[in-house]
């Protein structure tokens, strides 16, 4: 459980570091909107694709923080709806699920 634990603190590093880039982004920190209109449409598009990733980021950094909570409180390896054993194979893939294959299906 510990190598999870170190995985999922890896990971929220990383999306934390992630998020910060986002928000420098959206804040124009690297300069204003070019004068062109084709490359402000450009730079418009890209800011769509980055608030995606943003929401996508802080969706998985909530996961993550729910699994390194569960995981403190000793349960991190059970499934929160049936209480079974997550299987390992699962946990590797998604180290930061809280479900089983089954109620994940469900």
């Amino acid at each position: 459980m510990a190598n999870r634990q170190s995985e999922l603190e890896t990971l929220k590093a990383d999306l934390e570091s992630r998020l910060v880039r986002y928000r420098a982004h959206q804040r124009r920190e690297a300069g204003a909107l070019e004068k062109d209109f084709e490359e402000q449409a450009t730079q418009t598009q890209n800011d769509e694709v980055v608030d995606s990733l943003e929401q996508e980021a802080r969706v998985e950094l909530r996961q993550i923080d729910h699994a390194l909570e569960r995981i403190a409180q000793g349960v991190g390896d059970e499934c929160e709806r049936c209480g079974c054993e997550i299987d390992p194979r699962r946990l590797q893939v998604l180290p930061y699920t809280t479900v089983c294959v089954d109620c994940a299906e469900d």
